[in-house]
C-alpha cells in the first residue's frame, strides 16, 4: 500500500511537534499529528492553537484542514517519514532516562513499515539513537533512523524553522540523503554529522547557553553583594565593544532544556563536568540569593509580596520548570502572603490580575520579563534582577 502522507510528527499537538508540522504543511508536505493529548488534538482539529507561537494561528487556519490530527497511532503507517518530538527526560533524581525514546518507538512498532524514514527530532541523550537503530534491527524493519535536532527558541519557531541551518545526522548515506530531503523543505540550509556529533552538538548549545546566564548571574551576584548595579556596570561593558556583547543580563534561567540538557551533559561525563554542576548550582540558587537580599532589605516576614510573571520566559505563557514557582514556594515560607500574576498565563487558577497583584503587595519581585512589564508604574518597592524597567538592578 502506497504512503498518502509525505510526514507524521509524533508528539505532533505539543511546542515542538505543532510548529513543525505546520512548518511542513505550510510548504505543501501532506502532513500528519499524532499526539496523546485529546484535548490539545481537538483544539488543534478546531483551528485553535493550544499555546502561543508567532505566526502559528494565521498559519494553522490556511494549512488546517488538509492536515490530519488524530490520537490514533496507526495514522503513523501511513506516513513515508516519521519525526519524533518525544525527547530524553530527567527522573525525579535527576538523572536522564536514556530508553524513554526508544521505548516510545517501540510503542510505534505495530504501525513501523518497510521503507520509512524515521527522524528523531527532540533532545537525546549521547547513543540513544544507536539504540533506536539497534531497535528497527531486532524488529527486522527496513527502517532508516536519522537524528535532526530541533533548535528553535520557542516563540520564534516559525521562523527559526525556515531561517536556521538544521543538523542531519543519518549512520548511512540513504539515511543521510532522506533527512536531508525531508528537511531542505524547510531548512535554509542543512549541516551533516554523525548522530553521535549531533547529539553533542545538541547537548553542547543548551549548555554553553545555561553557563553564560550563570556567568551573568553570578556577576550580578558579586556587584549586587558590594552594592554596586551590575545592570549599570554591564552596560558600560557592552557599549561599542564587541567582545562583551554576548554577556547576558541576569535573570531566572529555566524552562525544559537547558538545566535538563546540563544534567544530561554532566551524567554523560560521569559527572565530570564541574563548570556545569556549578552553572546549576549558581542558576537554580538565584531565587534564594534573591529572597535573603530582601530578608536584609525589607520586614520580609510581615510583607505581602507580589511576583509578576510566573511564565519561565518573558513573553511565553509556559510554565514548565519555571523558577518562578521556586520563588513562590520560598516566599509562602519566608514572607507574610504571596500574591502571584502573569498576562499571559491561564493554566495557573491561583494568579491574580496585576492589579490585583500591583496594589496589595508590599514588595514586587519581576520573574518574567514581559513586554508588558517594561513601562510599569508603581511605587512600590520592585525586585528587578533583569533590570528590565531600566531602574538598574541593585537589591
Amino acid at each position: 500500500m502506497p504512503f498518502d502522507l509525505d510526514l507524521v510528527v509524533v508528539g505532533g499537538c505539543g511546542r515542538v511537534g505543532l510548529p513543525l508540522g505546520l512548518a511542513f504543511a505550510d510548504r505543501g508536505l501532506r502532513v500528519g499529528l499524532y499526539d496523546i493529548n485529546e484535548q490539545s488534538v481537538a483544539g488543534v482539529s478546531a483551528g485553535t492553537m493550544p499555546f502561543k507561537e508567532a505566526g502559528a494561528s494565521e498559519i494553522l487556519a490556511r494549512v488546517g484542514p488538509e492536515m490530519v490530527v488524530t490520537t490514533d497511532a496507526s495514522v503513523v503507517s501511513r506516513a513515508e517519514n516519521i519525526v519524533v518530538v518525544i525527547g530524553t527526560p530527567v527522573d525525579e533524581h535527576l538523572d536522564p532516562s536514556p530508553t524513554a525514546v526508544p521505548d516510545a518507538v517501540e510503542e510505534l512498532a505495530p504501525y513501523l513499515r518497510d521503507g520509512q524514514m524515521l527522524m528523531l527530532r527532540s533532545t537525546l541523550y549521547p547513543g540513544v539513537t544507536a539504540m533506536v537503530e539497534r531497535l528497527i534491527a531486532r524488529l527486522g524493519l527496513q527502517v532508516d533512523v536519522a537524528f535532526c535536532p530541533e533548535r528553535i527558541a520557542e516563540g520564534a519557531a516559525l521562523t527559526e524553522l525556515f531561517d536556521l541551518p538544521q543538523i542531519v545526522a543519518g549512520r548511512t548515506a540513504t539515511a543521510q540523503a532522506r533527512a536531508e530531503k525531508v528537511f531542505g523543505t524547510i531548512a535554509a540550509s542543512t549541516v551533516p554529522l554523525s548522530p553521535e556529533e549531533a547529539e553533542l552538538a545538541k547537548l553542547f548549545t543548551n549548555t554553553w547557553r545555561y553557563t553564560k546566564f550563570a556567568i551573568a548571574n553570578q556577576l550580578f551576584m558579586i556587584a549586587n553583594d558590594f552594592g554596586l548595579d551590575f545592570d549599570r556596570i554591564r552596560a558600560a561593558m557592552m557599549l561599542d565593544y564587541p567582545r562583551a556583547a554576548d554577556l547576558p543580563t541576569a535573570g531566572f534561567v529555566a524552562g525544559p532544556c537547558l538545566l535538563k540538557d546540563t544534567l544530561q551533559l554532566a551524567a554523560f561525563n560521569n559527572n565530570k563536568f564541574a563548570l556545569g554542576h556549578v552553572s546549576m548550582m549558581i542558576n537554580e540558587g538565584l531565587p534564594l540569593y534573591l529572597v535573603s537580599r530582601m530578608e536584609e532589605t525589607f520586614d520580609l516576614a510581615n510583607s505581602t509580596v507580589g511576583i509578576l510573571g510566573m511564565a519561565f520566559k518573558g513573553g511565553s505563557d509556559d510554565t514548565r520548570d519555571s523558577l518562578s514557582y521556586k520563588l513562590r514556594r520560598i516566599l509562602r515560607f519566608k514572607a507574610g502572603a504571596v500574591l502571584c500574576t502573569d498576562p499571559h498565563v491561564t493554566t495557573d487558577l491561583s494568579l491574580v490580575p496585576l492589579d490585583v497583584a500591583l496594589q496589595g503587595s508590599d514588595i514586587l519581585v519581576l520573574a518574567a520579563p514581559h513586554p508588558e512589564y517594561r513601562n510599569l508604574v508603581t511605587t512600590t518597592p520592585l525586585v528587578d534582577v533583569w533590570g528590565f524597567t531600566g531602574n538598574g538592578s541593585q537589591i
